[in-house]
């Protein structure tokens, strides 16, 4: 679980960044990365960013509220 979650962060954030350039500069790097926006890289990077969204917003349910980025320590 550790790894998906660390693995959904890092697209979410890019994700996010994709927006944030195109909403103040009008580009958008996964199009520019895989030359169109509806190349199957493009498509497949979107989907990947938006399966994240909905693992990290399920995720704390499944795990009852915890949403585990470090190693547990046994205690």
């Amino acid at each position: 679980m550790r790894i998906a979650n660390i693995i959904a962060y890092i697209l979410v954030i890019v994700g996010a960044l994709n927006w944030g350039l195109f909403g103040f500069f009008n580009f958008n790097l996964v199009s520019s990365v895989f030359s169109g926006a509806r190349t199957a890289g493009s498509v497949i990077v979107y989907t990947l960013i938006a399966l994240s969204a909905l693992w990290l917003i399920l995720s704390p349910f499944i795990t009852n509220g915890v949403l585990w980025l470090k190693n547990r320590r046994a205690e």
